[in-house]
């Protein structure tokens, strides 16, 4: 498992304008996100961390309460179980990760 390839990867839309490629190591999930401008995830929360990378684009990401833009290069540590949302202010692409692996993502196995 150490090389997934892209083409090897469950691709879905999760949400209107979140097109996204799902993978899981032992450990972790990772999305790589391709997001429509106006597009936003609900607030939520879960037990995971959880990493935001933005490639390219611009989101203003909210985590517990704290609203902010990120730009490309900046990245979103949000902790275990806090209130969090994003939505795209321009055609963006982030990589999203969670520690541990999340139940119920596409591309992963059930940990329960």
């Amino acid at each position: 498992m150490p090389f997934i390839e892209k083409k090897a990867m469950e691709s879905g839309e999760p949400l209107p304008g979140w097109v996204g490629h799902f993978c899981q190591s032992p450990e972790m999930s990772f999305v790589q996100y391709e997001i429509e401008p106006g597009s936003a995830i609900h607030e939520h929360h879960h037990d995971n961390e959880e990493v935001w990378i933005v490639i390219s684009g611009r989101l203003e990401v909210t985590v517990a309460g704290e609203a902010r833009v990120a730009d490309a290069g900046d990245v979103v540590v949000v902790p275990r179980n806090a209130p969090h949302f994003a939505r795209a202010i321009t055609q963006a692409r982030a990589i999203v990760v969670d520690h541990p692996a999340r139940d119920g993502l596409p591309g992963g196995k059930s940990r329960k």
